[in-house]
């Protein structure tokens, strides 16, 4: 079932139930064009991708941006669902979704929470991904390697996922959202100057009532530090695999990303079976489709294009 509500400034919500979310999601271009989906990362929203969407759309796309769960306007059907931001719910949710819109194959662009979200459904869904664009490279966990210790200026850079480890970590999110997602805005990209307008245009997607425990699940998860929802343990199974991607891909690293240097990526070369471009961008922080609009528009035609 899908309805419209009003949304944002941009573009008005429509709404899709899968078996778990009533999903938000905003639609533009050629119904019968080419479907790309664009995946947003944790603390942003489908704002992020406003200057990316008309791009794509005056090349003949179709172009759906949803919000993640926990985001917006997206919302459980189930108060018994548990919260979770678990790898394997962001990318189950992703292909439910697919299969809600009536979508076989489309292009698939997303950078942190939405490029992991794509990553999944690219390594384990294939036969669904025309072609893929994910920031900062293969980014499926690896649980089980999550307690070996990493070199301190990385464990430096984790410090936010520490603290969300804490029930101080989640009383400073559910008190100090604003400020502790603007802290991290500002940290990641510290080449971007945006204003107080275009911070507050997503902020108001951090205010979906199951933001906090949506957040606090997946960086607890990831650690081994919280259970997962069991009805998705056969996805996170597959996962811990750390299966190859095979699917057409083209990886953009920021350059002046403050969650992890271009040099992290660059190892990930090995877990991508098929074609692959890896490419790093000068002053670009970690938003790449706000900083880079131009860039992740031209890598998505080009794959959209050639498959």
């Amino acid at each position: 079932m899908i309805s419209k509500t009003a949304g944002s400034a941009t573009a008005a919500h429509k709404h899709i139930r899968t078996a778990t979310l009533d999903v938000a999601y905003e639609e533009s271009g050629n119904p019968g064009g080419t479907p790309v989906l664009l995946m947003h990362g944790w603390p942003y929203d489908p704002r992020c991708y406003d200057d990316v969407v008309p791009r794509l759309v005056a090349a003949g796309c179709r172009v759906i941006v949803p919000y993640l769960r926990g985001f917006g306007a997206t919302r459980f059907l189930s108060d018994a669902t548990p919260r979770s931001g678990q790898q394997a719910a962001l990318g189950n949710d992703l292909r439910e979704l697919l299969d809600a819109l009536g979508i076989e194959r489309a292009t698939l662009a997303g950078y942190d929470w939405g490029g992991r979200a794509a990553c999944i459904v690219a390594a384990l869904w294939p036969e669904r991904v025309r072609g893929l664009v994910t920031g900062n490279g293969y980014n499926i966990q690896n649980i089980a390697a999550s307690v070996k210790p990493v070199a301190p200026e990385q464990e430096h850079r984790f410090w936010y996922q520490y603290y969300f480890h804490t029930e101080r970590g989640r009383a400073g999110l559910e008190q100090n959202r604003r400020a502790l997602c603007r802290y991290i805005w500002q940290i990641w990209s510290p080449d971007w100057t945006f204003d107080d307008a275009t911070y507050e245009n997503s902020a108001v997607s951090f205010d979906n009532p199951d933001f906090v425990a949506v957040t606090i699940q997946s960086y607890r998860h990831r650690f081994g530090y919280a259970a997962g929802d069991p009805a998705l343990e056969p996805i996170e199974q597959r996962l811990a695999a750390q299966p190859a991607i095979a699917v057409p891909t083209i990886v953009l690293h920021g350059a002046s990303s403050g969650t992890q240097p271009p040099a992290g990526s660059q190892p990930h070369a090995r877990q991508f079976a098929g074609p692959y471009q890896r490419r790093v961008l000068p002053k670009i922080g970690h938003n790449l489709p706000q900083e880079a609009p131009h860039v992740v528009a031209d890598a998505v035609l080009e794959l959209a294009r050639a498959n």
